[in-house]
């Protein structure tokens, strides 16, 4: 993170801003929305400018710019095209630990203005540092259209009761659940109707009721897919912002676990062949306490929990206990590898079917139906399969598939660290002791595999030419 994200308080401060043109004019627009002093200092300056920096209490100054200018000044920002005054407005300020922001010149700034969507009081910044405005601007543009402007009226409401929620609740978890469960519920719905009074009366029901219900433990059993975070569905990332407690594995990548709630707990239980951060048993038993203890519990498997993620063990153990739970499924590592990679599962000229197959048994075995896996129309996918390549390929020859079959290795799929690997039955064990490849793979092996140099990329460009 290049910036830290901050909401500064200007109501009735000083700034100053340089410069008296139409770029000046924008941000002097927002200074006065958020309640701030405008000094302006230029030598020309537009009508309206002049205008409201007057109404706002400031003042403006024809002239050069000078030092004593920003004195008692709480933000400078300087909006002229003339780069050695800019670099000297930014010296001087940061000098001063005044913060400073220079237009298109992310390298003077001390501080950036995002893009924003104004729902007041409800307010979201977009930024991109200073390298992008332009797509920060296309990304607010996407928000704004997704969030009514009824949220601003739906965040004045809930702080015109906030006061009366911290005393009914004594503590920060029984506050959130209260506002959660309000929030997403019909009282929300009522503000979007416009109907806040009705909304305004639904609370102060559910704040003079006699006694508030103790929260209930609830379990989420939510996929994150091979790697990608896009691939999250919407379910998903609603659930993973509600969990109290978040128990992850180590398939689950680092982007996808830092979109879930910032307060959340969060546990790693981690799996490797013969390097258990946690046995099995002990995660299932683990979930069922912090559940019964009140707790919103997002177990968050990568892949789909219900495709060699003994998510089907833990909801047996949830269930057995009476505990409440909702599996989220996700694109299992097959699906998302192979089409990052460029290769169909199934083709008409190639495969009619497709087969999952774990590399490893329970016991650490690769004891497989072989004879089950000779099809040549029939695409084998062998999740885990890593440390037991050598003996796959050599069984399946053994048992009658033609040592010239195609297969690939995927490694890290659908991520930015994705590694292809393409070879035969014959020679891929080699072909992977050459790279130095490491856990998450997967393997494909069937004739779709041909397709790959045709499918993995489609550039335009090439092909007209």
């Amino acid at each position: 993170m290049d910036y830290l994200p901050l909401f500064y308080q200007l109501q009735g401060k000083h700034c100053l801003l340089i410069g008296g043109g139409a770029i000046a004019l924008r941000k002097a627009g927002l200074l006065s929305k958020a309640g701030g002093l405008i000094h302006v200092v230029t030598h020309q300056i537009e009508p309206e400018l002049d205008q409201l920096a007057r109404q706002s209490g400031g003042s403006v100054r024809l002239g050069d710019y000078q030092l004593s200018d920003l004195e008692g000044k709480t933000l400078v920002i300087a909006a002229t095209d003339d780069a050695q005054l800019n670099s000297q407005v930014s010296a001087d300020a940061q000098r001063l630990t005044i913060p400073v922001n220079v237009v298109d010149n992310p390298a003077l700034c001390s501080v950036i203005l995002p893009a924003i969507i104004d729902r007041s009081p409800l307010v979201i910044a977009v930024s991109s540092g200073g390298q992008s405005p332009v797509l920060a601007r296309l990304l607010r543009s996407k928000i704004e259209s997704t969030i009514p402007s009824a949220y601003g009226r739906l965040a004045a409401l809930v702080g015109k009761f906030r006061r009366r929620v911290q005393e009914k609740f004594t503590t920060v978890d029984a506050r959130r659940d209260f506002w959660e469960e309000t929030l997403q519920g019909p009282l929300a719905e009522m503000v979007f109707a416009g109907k806040d009074h009705v909304a305004e009366e639904m609370l102060e029901t559910a704040l003079d009721a006699e006694q508030i219900p103790a929260p209930a433990g609830e379990v989420y059993l939510v996929g994150a897919g091979p790697g990608d975070p896009d691939l999250l569905t919407f379910k998903a990332l609603r659930l993973m912002q509600k969990a109290d407690v978040v128990l992850y594995d180590r398939l689950v990548a680092a982007e996808i676990v830092d979109l879930t709630r910032k307060d959340a707990e969060k546990i790693y239980v981690g799996k490797a062949r013969a390097d258990h951060a946690l046995p099995q048993q002990d995660i299932n038993q683990l979930i069922i306490t912090l559940a019964k203890q009140g707790k919103k519990v997002l177990r968050l498997k990568g892949g789909d929990p219900f495709i060699f993620g003994r998510g089907g063990e833990e909801i047996q153990e949830l269930a057995t206990h009476r505990i409440p739970f909702q599996v989220v499924p996700d694109i299992t590592a097959a699906s998302g590898c192979a089409a990052y990679a460029g290769i169909p599962l199934t083709h008409r000229d190639y495969a009619q079917s497709v087969r999952f197959i774990t590399g490893h048994l329970k016991d650490g075995s690769i004891k497989l139906p072989w004879d089950e896996l000779l099809h040549r129309e029939q695409t084998l996918v062998f999740y885990m399969g890593l440390v037991g390549l050598p003996v796959i390929c050599q069984q399946l020859i053994e048992h009658g598939r033609d040592p010239q079959t195609p297969i690939a290795l995927i490694e890290k799929g659908t991520t930015r660290e994705q590694q292809v690997i393409i070879g035969d039955l014959g020679n891929m064990p080699k072909k992977v002791q050459a790279h130095q490849v490491t856990a998450p793979t997967l393997l494909i092996v069937g004739d779709v595999v041909k397709l790959q140099s045709q499918l993995h990329w489609f550039d335009p460009a090439k092909e007209s030419g």
